[in-house]
Parts: C-alpha cells; sequence; structure tokens
C-alpha cells in the first residue's frame, strides 16, 4: 500500500498542487499562532500529539470497508505532508521577476525561498546565486526527499511517521517567518530536525555523489558519515555543488533553474530505487 499511495501522491502533487490547500503547514498554522512560550518540551509535545492523532485514526480504519477507507486517508495525509506547492509559487516568480529585471520583487522572492538558512551579507551575485541553488536544493529535500523517506521508512504506520516530520517542518517555517531567532532556538526545533534528517541527507546525499563528480564526492560523502557537526544543509549542499560545479553561477534564471532540474532528476532517481526494492520485497 505504501508504494501505491507514494505513486499516487507524487502523481498528484505534480499535477494539481500548486497552493496552500492541500499543505499542512498552512493547515497548521491555527495551532502555531496560539503558541506564546517555546521550549524544547512544548516542541516534542506537539508533535507527539500530532503523530498520536493520525495514529489512532490509522487504528481506527483498519480493516475498514476492506481497507479503502484506510487507502484513502493514507494518500490524504501524503497530499497534505510531500510536496511544496506554495513554495513553487514562489519559485515560478522569481524566475519572472529575474527574467523581467524586477529586482525589488526577485529580491522578495529570493527571500521566500532562503527563509530557514538565509544569505550571507554583502555577498556577490555569483555567492548570492550559489546560495539560492543551495535554498532550492534544500527545499526539494524538506518536502520531498525526507518525507519520502520517513513515509516509506514507516512501513504500516508511514503516515504518523510522515505527519511528525511535517508537523517539525511547518513548526520550523513558522518560526522562522514570525519569530525571532531566540524564540526559534528556544523550541529546539532545529536540533530535532538535525537529527530527524541525519540518515535522509546521507541517502540523498549519495544520489548527488552518484550523479556528479563521483571521485569528489564519494570521499566527501564518505566523510560526511562520521560528522556530527556540520548542518545537515551544508552536508547536502556540499554533496550536490559536486553536481553543480560544471555550470557557472553567473545567469540569474539559470542557475536556478540547474539546480531545480538536478532536484527532480535526483528525486526521480530516489523514487525508482524505492519502487525497485518494494516490487523487490514483495515478490521475495
Amino acid at each position: 500500500m505504501t508504494l501505491f499511495s507514494l505513486l499516487l501522491v507524487l502523481g498528484w502533487e505534480r499535477l494539481f498542487k500548486s497552493g496552500e490547500h492541500w499543505q499542512l503547514d498552512h493547515r497548521l498554522e491555527p495551532l502555531f499562532r496560539g503558541q506564546k512560550r517555546f521550549s524544547l518540551l512544548r516542541t516534542l509535545l506537539m508533535t507527539l500529539l500530532a503523530m498520536a492523532a493520525v495514529l489512532v485514526i490509522i487504528t481506527s480504519l483498519k480493516g475498514l470497508f476492506f481497507g479503502v477507507v484506510q487507502l484513502i486517508f493514507w494518500i490524504m495525509i501524503g497530499l497534505l505532508c510531500i510536496g511544496a506547492g506554495s513554495v513553487r509559487l514562489h519559485y515560478h516568480a522569481y524566475l519572472k521577476a529575474a527574467s523581467h529585471d524586477d529586482s525589488h520583487a526577485r529580491d522578495a522572492m529570493a527571500e521566500e525561498l532562503t527563509l530557514i538558512h538565509g544569505v550571507p551579507v554583502d555577498c556577490n551575485e555569483g555567492e548570492f546565486l550559489r546560495e539560492l541553488q543551495n535554498a532550492l536544493l534544500w527545499i526539494n529535500f524538506r518536502y520531498y526527499l525526507a518525507p519520502l523517506f520517513w513515509f516509506v521508512v514507516g512501513g504500516a504506520y508511514g503516515p504518523v511517521l510522515l505527519v511528525g516530520y511535517a508537523f517539525l517542518r511547518g513548526w520550523q517555517s513558522w518560526l522562522a517567518r514570525h519569530h525571532s531567532p531566540l524564540a526559534r532556538s528556544q523550541s529546539g526545533i532545529d536540533a530535532i530536525l538535525h537529527w530527524a534528517d541525519w540518515i535522509p541527507v546521507r541517502l540523498a546525499g549519495v544520489a548527488y555523489a552518484l550523479l556528479g563528480h563521483g571521485e569528489r564526492a564519494l570521499p566527501a560523502w564518505f566523510a560526511s558519515l562520521g560528522d556530527r557537526h556540520s548542518s545537515q544543509y551544508q552536508v547536502l549542499t556540499r554533496l550536490a555543488q559536486f553536481s553543480l560545479a560544471r555550470d557557472p553561477h553567473l545567469d540569474k534564471v539559470e542557475t536556478p533553474r540547474v539546480a531545480v532540474a538536478l532536484a527532480k532528476k535526483v528525486s526521480l532517481v530516489i523514487v525508482v530505487v524505492v519502487a525497485i526494492l518494494t516490487i523487490y520485497g514483495t515478490l521475495v
């Protein structure tokens, strides 16, 4: 059921998900707005409550109408948690502004795309475009690759882990957009996601390493296995940049497009690998 649900979710997401309507982050905004105190314990409790609610629903739907209702619920959870509907709109708005030399709109959209990690102050155009590439690669990881990992690895309880990850992702984005760095630090969200992303980043990093300059990327990937201090953002984007090194960071339109094309290629490779492994495990 995991593979079938995943393929339906990805197909629907590509064709119809272009806004916030089917986005868990958007649905959680009323809950996030009500939070006035921030702590690691509060973040963990909110996440566990969200996961527990999904677990109760999955358990109650088990076997109902030959599993059809549970399958529909799986698909709905996947649609809410996988995909970057609103962020995709920001990306296309950036391309439109950049192609029309609208610097104000371009900077506004770039700020949205680099919300989590930002851009260094006083960087030149090449450095700015490189950071924008990194932000787009990270968005692809956060909204596609990491959710896919938790959905698949969870097996029969994939939606539970998927909602937990999506909740943390949405909470981090909300804090980055509406609160101070101090509140974000007090919430402990960065530390939780650091460890939640550890394995998915290494798995995605393999794909980036193999698609890029293997003689340079693979040693860097092996080194990352023992790296507990670098942020997962740095690990993933460092490996991805080996694949992007042959493309100069000069064109304000083509440079982000190259990064998105690479991210899509990696996503497709990982989905194909998951499908093959799932079919093989079913047959064996």
